[in-house]
């Protein structure tokens, strides 16, 4: 520990030191001419003193004949010389030569040579014995100059003073350092002991479970990462706790009625598990293209209860009761699904308008403009009244458990919570929680954030959403946030705000049975798109969504086939898009936009027989797609933006062979789990198109091991895992509610 510490303080001791000694380095020099310089100027001052207290004694030699004035110019010179500073000193006429000079005056050294001497800054002389300093002073009698004195000072005091002035110097240097010194080792000890002590206090809890004390305030930043990281840590956990045990429908219906003894439990969305379509004389049923259903309807399979939705379907009336309700999945009858039916008017301006010209942009950073208009509200809020009003119509007890899907729905768990005080209402929000900056753009955005805090819990797929939604909350609504253990109270409302990574339901056995052989599905799938065997071929999922990367994904390919033209004639790629808010002007320009980049790709890399992109615009059923994934070397997820995104689960699932490359956007929540997939950016054309490559030349070792992995991944994780973690969440919120009511009880009795 002390050797650590000391360490510590060395790396700021010897830059210190470093730092201290090249200043005193550059330092010298510099003080040697200064000091020159100073010193040349006192000597020039002290010649001008002893010319005038000279002046005279010369004026009257210089008349008196040579023997005379030479004697007494030489008694004078002696007493003048007898001075430590002064060397030598000489007299010159007016016509530059020397009249006298004293017995150490340098032989060759003239007049004119004193005179060009004493005009430099320095005025040095380098003499056998040392240097001198050279001055010439003019004699004035009676304003009429009749000589000059050459005076010579000894500048050996000089060198003197400079040796004192370095001593002095290095002295208030060294003595500086040590004291700067020595007040680094005390504060470097200190704030050594204040950082281990404060490290040691986070350790034990303090600012991760209760606030920080104010003297380790500066330790706030390190306990908000602290936290942080345990919360992930706790989410990697509870996932773990029962990764040995499946997760099935047993185990939730289990679970029903052990933790929630048997509750009602209803589900509430915007979008219907089955639409009942008019296809000539009769009704087709078909499941929607949708993430949310593909997530729920097996949970609600496997638990019974109901499930609120808009009907839209055009044979959706034709078949429900005079309740509005019909028994789903068609033949098994596994759960009631509740229609509620809008007008054009409520549909354009809560789906159409505020859900997706408004929500959904504002939530998904893919560049496009949220809208926001006051009519569109005002169908937002009428229908989520609607949407309450048939939850309490359909509510068999005053506490059922109730989920609510998605950002169409977002004031509904308020309004629920007004008319059913005591139900548990549980809350998932399916895409991207934006940061507090961005979602400030929503005129309404206090109104949403209380509408979502009538639930118990709040759920995200990542924790990332969760800490964008409580800052957000933070920024806009007055409540109290516990971050240590992620509730927010408003109105003596908590609400839990909890991550919850969606998925799908794992086939089991009997279904994969069904399934179609790979080989059998490569040959079909390049039979109906007459592809040559030996094909390779890649698979993209999506609904025609400008978040779904589609254009970057063709970018990508294109590139592909520039900077790798041997794929031209090998390689193509397969885009089921499902046609989505084809009302929308926005979605109408890009669906234009992806037909014209896939027909210029198709004209200029297309061959006799060969197209590198096959664009198929419409509904797929879940065997057909299951079909493409399981004949596709590839499957391609390039969200720009996406909440979870399932496409690449269901591709997981569907690769009971264990080869097949999974490509994942790393800005999909799925990429957070799905690590052995090839992680990109979407954005980068280059990355896409050398990563494609590298999918397309992966040996089938390397193939087999990160499949496996992954299949591992998505059968532990399952959709029965989601709904357990949430239904066990609210469970304790209910057990907790009824034990706060009856205390209540007991108190008011």
């Amino acid at each position: 520990m002390i050797l650590n510490t000391l360490r510590l303080q060395f790396r700021f001791l010897l830059p210190l030191v470093l730092t201290l000694v090249a200043a005193a380095y550059l330092a010298l020099p510099l003080m040697d001419k200064l000091t020159l310089r100073w010193s040349s100027r006192d000597l020039s001052l002290r010649g001008e003193l002893v010319t005038r207290a000279l002046t005279e004694p010369i004026a009257e030699a210089l008349p008196e004949p040579m023997r005379q004035r030479t004697a007494r110019l030489q008694a004078l010179f002696n007493r003048a010389v007898q001075d430590e500073r002064l060397f030598a000193m000489a007299l010159c006429g007016s016509d530059d030569t020397i009249v006298h000079k004293s017995g150490t005056y340098p032989a060759d050294l003239g007049c004119a040579q004193a005179r060009s001497l004493s005009a430099q800054t320095l005025a040095q002389l380098p003499l056998a014995s040392g240097a001198v300093h050279v001055g010439m002073h003019p004699v004035v009698v009676d304003g009429e100059r009749v000589a000059n004195l050459v005076l010579l000072h000894d500048l050996s005091f000089v060198e003197r003073r400079s040796q004192d002035t370095q001593k002095y110097l290095i002295a208030f240097m060294a003595g500086l350092g040590l004291v700067i010194s020595v007040i680094t080792v005390v504060v470097a000890q200190l704030s050594w002991r204040g950082w281990v002590s404060g490290a040691r206090a986070l350790l034990r809890g303090e600012g991760l479970l209760s606030p920080l004390i104010s003297t380790r305030g500066e330790l706030a930043p390190l306990a908000a990462d602290f936290r942080e990281r345990l919360r992930d840590l706790e989410d990697s956990y509870r996932r773990s706790l029962d990764r040995d045990d499946h997760w099935g429908p047993e185990r939730l219906r289990a679970l029903l009625r052990s933790q929630l003894r048997g509750d009602e439990l209803m589900v509430v969305s915007n979008r219907e598990p089955y639409i009942h379509e008019q296809r000539g004389d009769g009704v087709v049923c078909k499941r929607p293209a949708s993430g949310l259903v593909t997530a729920v309807e097996p949970v609600m399979r496997a638990c019974s209860g109901t499930w609120i939705a808009h009907g839209g379907g055009s044979a959706d009336r034709s078949v429900v009761d005079a309740h509005d309700r019909v028994m789903v999945p068609p033949g098994s009858n596994d759960y009631t699904l509740r229609r509620l039916w809008l007008s054009a008017e409520e549909e354009q301006g809560y789906y159409s308008g505020f859900s997706n010209e408004g929500l959904w942009p504002l939530c998904h950073v893919a560049h496009v403009r949220p809208v926001f208009r006051e009519s569109d509200w005002v169908a937002y809020r009428a229908v989520n009244e609607r949407f309450a009003d048939a939850v309490v119509a359909e509510a068999r007890s005053a506490d059922p458990v109730v989920l609510v899907q998605d950002y169409h729905l977002a004031l509904l768990p308020a309004l629920i919570r007004q008319r059913l005080p005591r139900a548990t209402i549980l809350t998932f929000w399916h895409i991207p929680w934006p940061n507090p900056e961005s979602f400030g753009i929503c005129p309404w955005r206090e109104e949403l954030l209380q509408g979502l805090l009538g639930s118990t819990i709040v759920g995200f797929h990542t924790r990332y959403h969760c800490k964008n939604f409580m800052e957000t909350v933070d920024r806009h609504l007055e409540a109290r946030i516990e971050h240590e253990h992620s509730t927010i109270t408003v109105n003596k409302q908590t609400t839990l705000i909890e991550s919850y990574p969606i998925s799908i339901a794992w086939p089991d056995e009997q279904e994969r049975q069904r399934w179609p052989a790979i080989a059998d599905c490569r040959d079909a799938v390049r039979r109906r798109l007459g592809l040559s065997e030996g094909h390779r071929l890649a698979v993209g999922v999506d609904r025609f969504d400008y978040t779904k990367g589609i254009l970057e994904r063709l970018h990508a390919v294109e590139r592909l086939l520039e900077k790798y033209p041997q794929w031209v004639g090998q390689f193509s790629l397969i885009q089921v898009a499902a046609p989505s808010r084809s009302t929308l002007d926005e979605y109408q320009a890009f669906q234009q936009r992806i037909h014209q980049t896939t027909e210029r790709l198709n004209t200029r890399f297309g061959l006799p027989g060969y197209l590198p992109v096959h664009l198929l615009a419409e509904h797929h059923e879940f065997e057909a797609v299951n079909e493409l994934y399981r004949a596709s070397d590839i499957c391609l997820v390039t969200s720009l933006h996406d909440g979870m995104n399932l496409v690449c689960k269901e591709f997981v699932a569907a690769r009971d062979d264990e080869q097949g490359v999974l490509v994942l956007s790393r800005f999909a929540g799925a990429a957070a789990e799905l690590n052995e997939a090839l992680i990109i950016n979407p954005y980068h054309v280059e990355e896409g198109a050398d990563t494609l490559h590298r999918a397309l030349t992966m040996p089938e070792a390397e193939q087999r091991e990160r499949m496996a992995n992954l299949r591992t991944t998505v059968r532990d994780d399952n959709v029965y895992r989601w709904a357990g973690r949430m239904l066990t969440d609210a469970a304790r919120w209910r057990l907790r509610e009824r034990i706060e009511a009856r205390m209540q009880r007991h108190n008011g009795a």
